[in-house]
């Protein structure tokens, strides 16, 4: 391993270079103009991959754009990791917040600015490099290994449950690792074994046939507006908690350990709120500030759309308006049973005097790999080889749509190792990712390999 280690710190400036290659490439996933560079940057991964030594190295079609894929199955005697990462990245708007070109990363005070640096690209080719390291120091893999890169993380993964299940056979493994998470706070690491599910709604409202003159007929027409504005305020109690029939019905709640566990975690509240530009945590009552967090459904507003919005004044009945809408889920509840829910409380909570149409979109369900399964206990040893201290576990209140297709159709534990700082921007202007964590990452990922030769899949 030393010698594994000593390659990474050699080549350091080499693995800069070429991870400044990878992110000038503007993989934008959602923008149809950017199609090219997204099959572009597939093929970038492809020809690194396959140069390294992996083998079996081609790209996929899927219903829109490719994935990535290669195999090193050479350590019989070995557990066979899946590797997942993704190569699109979010748009970079607004430009003109970035202080330097979204797409020509630059190394500012440490820290390294560019799109897509941290989500997901300099992560996944984290574990690029520790492969290279193996390759090019031992000529061998400590375990078997497969790649799937996935170019829709950002939309959503809309092909990719189709194309595991289509390639099932193929993408056969002990467990799947990946890296498109943070580590808990600054150098202190972390290993992600759960998220929770989403669902997206649109509520659309319409009350007449146009914008009416609201002296006219103020007083005698409805206001789609107001009528949602009393839809969304009805969907939370005053505590904070989801309105809509049955949503807490499946929620499996936290054993003692697990909740005094994530008591003990070193949470700085006051940095968060800082950092945030919160002025005060607010959530669902009676529950700790990282259990809202991370293990309690959700319901939250997205946006709003309706009537005059311009300088000035406009005298006017809005004829429509419209309402975005996300549901967090927890492990166990069921996001097709929960979206129907949703849509039958919302149309009940609609007057007859507007038309109410709501759109209801699954974006997939919770992921729980169980804190004591064994496999974490050889992927922290890495880590902690890597960081000199033992890493925290935590659950991510985010979603993650290719987790919840690894879970349902391959069925083996899926780890997620942070690799980078909470604060480093993500989706936003002025995304970066520190030096140093890029470099570290190579070595943790190489650690985490290594140790996971031991392992023993049940």
């Amino acid at each position: 391993m030393q010698q594994v280690i000593n390659y990474l710190r050699e080549h350091r400036s080499q693995h800069l270079d070429e991870l400044f290659q990878l992110v000038r490439i503007p993989s934008v996933s959602t923008l149809p103009e950017h199609a090219g560079d997204v099959k572009n940057c597939a093929n970038f991964l492809a020809g690194h991959l396959e140069a390294l030594g992996m083998k079996q190295v081609k790209t996929m079609p899927t219903g829109r754009h490719p994935v990535v894929y290669g195999e090193w199955l050479e350590a019989p005697d070995a557990p066979t990791i899946l590797i997942y990462g993704h190569y699109d990245v979010q748009p970079p708007d607004p430009l003109d917040q970035w202080d330097s070109p979204p797409f020509e990363p630059e190394i500012r005070d440490g820290q390294i600015y560019a799109r897509g640096v941290v989500d997901d690209k300099g992560l996944l080719f984290a574990y690029i490099k520790a492969i290279e390291s193996f390759f090019d120091t031992n000529g061998t893999l400590p375990v078997n290994v497969k790649f799937l890169l996935e170019g829709e993380e950002e939309i959503g993964s809309e092909n990719l449950h189709a194309f595991v299940q289509e390639h099932a056979e193929l993408l056969n493994a002990d467990a799947v690792i990946l890296s498109d998470n943070s580590m808990f706070a600054p150098d202190v690491p972390a290993i992600c074994c759960g998220t929770r599910g989403l669902i997206f709604l649109q509520i659309d409202l319409e009350s007449a046939a146009r914008d009416l003159h609201s002296g006219g007929f103020g007083g005698i027409a409805e206001n789609p507006i107001q009528v949602l504005a009393d839809i969304l305020s009805a969907l939370k109690d005053d505590n904070e908690r989801v309105t809509i029939p049955g949503y807490y019905d499946d929620v499996v709640e936290l054993t003692e350990s697990e909740r005094q566990y994530f008591s003990s975690l070193p949470l700085d509240e006051e940095a968060l709120k800082t950092s945030s530009g919160l002025l005060e945590f607010v959530g669902e009552k009676g529950f700790p500030l990282l259990e809202r967090r991370w293990t309690r459904p959700t319901l939250d507003v997205n946006g709003i759309l309706g009537g005059f919005t311009g300088e000035g004044v406009k005298t006017i009945i809005p004829s429509k308006a419209m309402a975005k809408i996300t549901l967090r889920l927890v492990p166990n509840q069921d996001p097709d049973k929960i979206a129907q829910a949703a849509v039958d409380y919302i149309r009940s909570l609609a007057p007859a005097t507007v038309k109410c149409s709501i759109h209801a979109e699954v974006g997939g369900r919770a992921f729980l790999t169980p804190l004591d399964h064994p496999i974490l206990t050889f992927i922290a040893k890495g880590i902690q080889q890597a960081y000199n201290r033992e890493p925290v576990f935590s659950r991510t209140g985010g979603s993650i749509g290719a987790l919840t297709t690894f879970a349902d159709i391959l069925h083996v534990p899926i780890a997620m190792i942070g690799l980078s700082n909470p604060d480093d921007n993500i989706h936003a202007p002025n995304e970066h990712l520190t030096e140093t964590a890029f470099y570290t990452g190579c070595e943790v990922t190489a650690h985490v390999l290594n140790e996971l030769k031991d392992w023993k899949p049940e």
